[in-house]
């Protein structure tokens, strides 16, 4: 049995079939290849929790390591999971059949991101962006892809290419906020997560990021209430106590490095 699939298999026997694909050169594959779902149950299966869509889309992807669909939903379903190596490793095999396929392009830029890899997602980020000039997508990928491999100047240009394409997403203004944070401009930062937390695309992570720029300023009464919107009680704490260390770490200063030096998001 391939390590990968005997690590899936740890977390729920179901699970075990999101990475039998992944053990084809370990001739694991079963001998019948299962029927590939209608393109009703895909659309089903796009809503399921990760650990089912992982079940879901490795069977897909075991039953024709071709489809890109499959590879996609399966390595999307892997990211969700933790499993970044393993998504990562998926989108690789689905892309040598669909090398210009921009959602398996932009799967493996995330999973190479999601493993604090940003230099291995700038060339699939980079691709997708020339295959797609007018996606705002693989281009705010390939901003957060050239801050990890510590190339500021090249990141900051692509993360306002992405927001001139689209200044009402939640997605790439979050993303330059935290670029600008990062940065030392925590007034800059909280400016733009304003303006992202009133779009309808604006998420729980939006708020939180939000949360952690405006008690980097200080501010934790008005932190700890935007962060209570959407935490129990108990994350609040252990996040609210975080910050005092890391406001305390930073003397006077109260910068973000402060923050990131003791292993926060």
């Amino acid at each position: 049995m391939c390590r990968k699939r005997a690590r899936l298999a740890t977390v729920l026997a179901p699970a075990a079939l999101a990475l039998a694909a992944l053990c084809a050169s370990d001739g694991a594959l079963a001998a019948d290849a299962p029927v590939k779902a209608s393109p009703q149950q895909r659309g089903e299966a796009r809503r399921l929790d990760p650990l089912a869509r992982a079940a879901f889309w490795g069977s897909e992807f075991q039953a024709d390591a071709a489809d890109a669909e499959a590879g996609a939903g399966l390595a999307q379903a892997l990211r969700g999971l933790g499993r970044n190596d393993d998504a990562a490793e998926v989108a690789t095999q689905a892309l040598v059949a669909h090398p210009d396929d921009e959602a398996l392009l932009l799967e493996l830029a995330r999973a190479h991101i999601a493993r604090g890899q940003g230099f291995y997602a700038i060339d699939p980020a980079r691709k997708a962006a020339s295959l797609a000039p007018k996606d705002w997508r693989p281009l705010t990928l390939l901003a957060v892809a050239y801050e990890q491999a510590e190339r500021g100047d090249e990141a900051e240009a692509a993360h306002r290419q992405a927001l001139a394409l689209a200044p009402s997403e939640a997605t790439p203004l979050t993303n330059y906020a935290m670029h600008l944070a990062a940065k030392g401009d925590l007034a800059g930062a909280e400016a733009q997560l304003r303006r992202a937390v009133a779009l309808p695309s604006a998420g729980i992570q939006v708020r939180q990021n939000l949360a952690l720029v405006v008690g980097l300023q200080g501010r934790l009464p008005e932190a700890e209430k935007l962060a209570r919107a959407d935490l129990p009680p108990e994350q609040v704490a252990n996040n609210l106590a975080y910050l005092r260390a890391a406001l305390g770490q930073a003397g006077g200063g109260r910068t973000w490095d402060a923050l990131r030096a003791g292993g926060g998001q």
